[in-house]
């Protein structure tokens, strides 16, 4: 519009379209450069930091974006790692270093590095500088854990000696040094090639419904837009068709523009009524919106109750552009370790053999047998007991950290230990082996050393670890002891470990994982195996050449672990407690009553996971629950029928018990019987991937029916990526449901960049999930407020912010479009230019700002304790067809009152004591006096929560519009240049040369702007009356309810 303003010759000057448009990319621009700026500055902070370079056997000084791939770095303690480096030598004499890599994936536990073993002896400046190497590496990728490399070391008249490097030997640009003096390590990766540069990544653009929402109401009123330019445009030329009604003298047509082709006049005062009607588009609303949503977030980050005390942090918003999408949400999908519970592991109880050992003392070697239907069993034998002591001991990666320890570990028999480690399970599993009887004291110089319940220390020699991860679900460590012996201990899940073990050993130990399980512990089996000479040869030499590999290095590596963990002995299995985290029950209840489903996605077994459910009222005892796992399925060829089955019996049953919704509230279940659905990994592979000769294509649609009428549903033994698949199934469904995805670890991510809102809980397992989330809060408990209060809060502000922009500008345009009616369709404006620029800028936009940061039409105490009133929201229902046309209508309805009662209000001659009428000007300055404060008044009967500020800009605006257009008039006077000069534009004629102050000269006008204010609220006052008596009349029923 500003661009037709300026090359066709239209009723308004430019500047009324061009300096709206300028002050919204004037305010977007100053937002936006100023996030540059701070961007700018933390990286001229990382830059331009100082950093030493080993060069000639000296430091040099350099700053740290001048780091070369192939230079050397001296980092000392407590500094930051300028690049990503190969870590060639420490202080340390065992040639390790510990290492926070909280910048990164938030984990605060020190971390373990080792140094390339032919280097660690180069710990000095002169010894360092004679390394003479080669490093062969992957291209750079973002994977923080991953790393595949090997490098070769060059000595004087001998062959290169060749060693693998892996993620233990790189040290992540970002990460801090921690407990050791220093380091020296070769920059592999600088720059943008880092892995911590490479992670910084945008995030998917997600839309809200408040945005489609707005995007549709655009439309129609771009159509109206249309239509009144179309009609004008049409009855111009009807009019005109009369010989006596020609173009009007005042729009200065000159003999050639009169003499024009009549399509091509059509077509330039079509544009020229586009352009008068124009301002119907609420331009402004956008940025607005934007400032409503930006500073709106921060009341989030100042909420008191959702600061944690444990970890000293409150709630943190990563995106302000979804905050009204937490009023909306339909679907809640949550993790279960860290999340529903406390991931903080307390050892219960163990079973060796298959007898019960219980966590307390007893005389004998520090063991109890438990009562129970065990008590008949033996106790095991006292080496076996001992073995899976060991194993517990050996078979970690715990590290050992000492209040003064500085380079190096301290084994002292009475001192005191911190474990360290980035699993809660393994430290629960080394301080249960503690109290009875056998203690780690530590790693160093690859050999670990365990007090036994004797006070004697044993040594053994660590020679490989093979790592934990989520495919395998296992670790082992292969130990030499000092008579010789060699030993694998293996430590993972019962459906990992038990296919690898010897089959008749499993049963009698399976008996104690079920039960554990059933009564919610977190399970893990133990396992072992001796291994020869030759055997342990072999390993080594495959495991070595699958580390030297730079291509599948992971697949390779897999491989010989899977040959190693096999043919194993069970030893026994351990019981781990996880609490349920605080009031995560009430929040789950809470979540349930406000209308929402909630869905546990775990990797843990189905026992575990259905107890917790259960203890966190996610299903109830009533709850009939309907299983889809390996166990009901089966094993045999015939699975896929048996599904099939099954996903038939199960959705006829539903379909029979769940009653249709008949009216009344949405999203509300009064079911005659609740269901919950179980599934497992396995089965819902498939479910989602069926064999190419299944006769059964349809399972996907079946099961997602099946789930969407179960009231909760319980997803166990999940992959990070099926948990993605889960998400996006329910999201995809017809109607689009809102979802909502919280987790605490890593391997939530995926479902949280997957759904509507991702929240990642700042727990243990690292930040990699709040890093990765739209808001991070330090509880799940949390939820229940930011969801039921802020959400509903959010969501009403910027709903009726969205629709008072449009109901503000109907009202603007409807006069000025029934005013083409009364001067021939000439494009004669109604309002002066001024207003026409400042009406949308100054004199409407500050109240409405404030109403959608402030108000709280409810309290937000009885928001959080009564969730059923979150649905009163939900569905968008406050952006739906039936209020928006509400608000048209309203808009048209005063629209109309504001033209027709001032020009009736002309029909009076006696205006003026003198006897004269007012002209056009004051007839469009009344109609827009009556405007700015019947719209203004609209939103201060809207407001139900009176702040100060509330008071300053709603009766501040109508101050500042009494007190500019007493300005505007009497500026005329003045005339002076330089100000004419930057009002020119504005100045094209003296019209508004005390009009304002002449028009409140008249009693009658006066009069008539009372009058048409008070007619244009009073459907508007009649309502609050209403809903103010039937409130009152509710809360007496309510309480002769209560005392009946």
């Amino acid at each position: 519009f500003f661009s037709l303003q300026v090359i066709v010759d239209t009723p308004t000057s430019p500047v009324t379209s061009g300096l709206p448009l300028f002050f919204v990319i004037t305010v977007t621009a100053i937002k936006q450069g100023y996030e540059d700026w701070l961007r700018h500055r933390a990286d001229n902070e990382v830059n331009k930091s100082n950093v030493f370079i080993v060069e000639n056997a000296k430091q040099v000084q350099k700053e740290s974006e001048k780091i070369k791939v192939g230079d050397i770095v001296e980092v000392k303690a407590d500094e930051t790692f300028p690049c990503d480096l190969i870590f060639l030598a420490s202080s340390s004499t065992d040639g390790t270093c510990y290492v926070t890599t909280a910048s990164l994936d938030g984990e605060s536990n020190f971390k373990t590095y080792y140094a390339v073993r032919d280097t660690t002896v180069l710990c000095t400046d002169e010894a360092i500088d004679t390394l003479t190497a080669t490093i062969e590496c992957e291209q750079p990728q973002p994977d923080l854990y991953k790393f595949v490399g090997r490098i070769l070391i060059y000595r004087s008249n001998q062959e290169p000696v060749a060693r693998s490097l892996g993620p233990e030997n790189l040290l992540l640009k970002g990460a801090t040094l921690k407990n050791t003096k220093k380091i020296y390590g070769v920059a592999v990766y600088t720059g943008m090639e880092t892995k911590m540069a490479l992670n910084y990544q945008g995030k998917s653009q997600k839309r809200s419904a408040v945005e489609k929402s707005i995007n549709a109401f655009l439309i129609v009123y771009l159509c109206i837009l249309l239509s009144k330019a179309t009609v004008c445009t049409t009855l111009k030329y009807v009019w005109q068709s009369n010989p006596f009604n020609d173009e009007p003298w005042y729009n200065e047509k000159t003999k050639k523009e009169r003499d024009t082709f009549k399509v091509l006049r059509m077509f330039t005062d079509f544009l020229s009524f586009m352009v008068l009607f124009n301002f119907i588009i609420p331009v402004s609303m956008y940025v607005t919106v934007e400032m409503q949503k930006f500073l709106g977030s921060f009341f989030i980050s100042w909420d008191k109750e959702m600061y944690d005390e444990e970890i000293k942090e409150g709630a943190l918003v990563n995106t302000s552009d979804l905050n009204e999408e937490l009023g909306q949400v339909e679907y809640v999908f949550t993790d279960k370790t860290g999340t529903l519970t406390e991931n903080s592991m307390e050892f219960i109880e163990c079973c060796i053999d298959g007898h019960k050992y219980k966590d307390h003392i007893s005389e004998v070697d520090g063991f109890s047998q438990t009562d129970g239907h065990l008590k008949y069993y033996s106790k095991a034998e006292k080496s076996r007991e001992e073995l899976f002591l060991r194993a517990l001991c050996l078979c970690h990666t715990v590290q050992i950290k000492e209040a003064d320890q500085v380079d190096g570990l301290i084994g002292h028999p009475e001192r005191k230990y911190t474990y360290i480690s980035s699993s809660p399970d393994e430290i629960a599993l080394v301080k249960g082996a503690e109290k009875y009887g056998f203690t780690f004291l530590g790693l160093q110089n690859d050999f670990m050393k365990i007090r036994n319940q004797k006070n004697e220390t044993e040594m053994y020699q660590l020679l490989h670890v093979l790592n934990f991860d989520p495919v395998r679900r296992r670790m082992s460590v292969i130990v030499r002891t000092t008579t010789g012996k060699l030993l694998l201990f293996c430590k993972g899940a019962d459906s990992s470990i038990f296919p690898r073990v010897q089959q008749e050993e499993i049963q009698q130990t399976k008996v104690h994982v079920d039960r554990n399980a059933m009564d919610g512990y977190r399970t893990l089996c133990v396992a072992f195996k001796e291994l020869t000479q030759k055997e342990y040869d072999r390993i080594d030499r495959q495991l070595s050449e699958a580390k030297m590999a730079l291509q599948d290095r992971e697949e390779k590596m897999a491989k010989v672990f899977e040959d190693t963990e096999a043919d194993m002995h069970l030893i026994g299995a351990t019981a781990v407690e996880d609490r349920l985290q605080e009031q995560s029950a009430e929040t789950i209840e809470a979540l349930h009553a406000a209308g929402m489903k909630v869905w546990v996605l775990t990797g843990d077994k189905m026992e575990t996971a259905k107890s917790t459910c259960y203890a966190c009222r996610l299903f109830q005892t009533s709850t009939e629950l309907l299983e889809l796992t390996a166990k009901t399925v089966g094993e045999s060829e015939r699975k896929e029928d048996r599904l099939h089955e099954l996903l038939l019996e199960y959705h006829k049953k539903l379909i029979q018990d769940v009653p249709k919704n008949r009216g009344g509230l949405k999203r509300s279940w009064t079911l005659s019987q609740e269901y919950g659905l179980i599934i497992d990994g396995s089965t819902l592979s498939l479910i989602l991937n069926p064999s190419q000769d299944s006769s059964s294509s349809n399972y996907k649609t079946i099961f997602l029916q099946i789930c969407l009428k179960c009231t909760a549903v319980l997803c166990c033994r999940m992959a990070p990526l099926q948990k993605a698949q889960i998400v996006r199934m329910v999201k995809n469904t017809k109607g689009s449901p809102i979802t909502l995805s919280i987790g605490d670890g890593a391997n939530d991510v995926s479902m949280i960049l997957e759904a509507h809102v991702g929240i990642g809980i700042k727990g243990k397992e690292g930040r990699q999930a709040s890093r990765n989330s739209d808001y991070a809060v330090p509880k799940f408990k949390h939820l229940r407020k930011l969801l039921l209060a802020h959400g509903h809060l959010y969501y009403v502000r910027i709903a009726h912010l969205v629709q008072y922009f449009f109901y503000k500008n109907l009202c603007f345009i409807l006069p000025q479009f029934l005013y083409q009616f009364f001067c021939g369709f000439s494009q004669q404006p109604l309002y002066d230019a001024a207003y026409l620029t400042m009406y949308n800028i100054c004199f409407t936009s500050l109240p409405i700002l404030a109403y959608s940061l402030l108000e709280q039409h409810i309290n937000i105490d009885t928001l959080t304790s009564d969730p059923q009133l979150y649905m009163k929201v939900s569905d968008n229902a406050m952006l739906q067809w039936r209020p928006f046309l509400y608000w048209t209508f309203l808009g048209a309805f005063e629209g109309l009152v504001f033209f027709f009662g001032v020009y009736f209000l002309f029909q009076n001659s006696s205006l003026e004591d003198n006897g004269k009428v007012f002209g056009n000007w004051t007839f469009g300055t009344i109609v827009f006096t009556v405007l700015v404060f019947t719209v203004t008044l609209k939103l201060a009967l809207d407001t139900r929560f009176w702040t100060w500020m509330n008071h300053f800009v709603i009766w501040g605006s109508l101050a500042f519009y009494v007190f500019f257009s007493f300005f505007w008039g009497g500026f005329m006077l003045t005339r002076i240049y330089l100000y004419s000069f930057f009002f020119r534009p504005f100045l094209k004629q003296q019209r508004m040369y005390f009009v304002f102050a002449h028009m409140l000269t008249s009693v009658s006008t006066w009069l008539a702007i009372i009058l048409l204010i008070f007619i244009s609220l009073f459907p508007e006052i009649l309502l609050i009356v209403l809903k103010n008596i039937k409130e009152k009349n509710h809360q007496v029923r309510n309480k002769m309810v209560c005392r009946a």
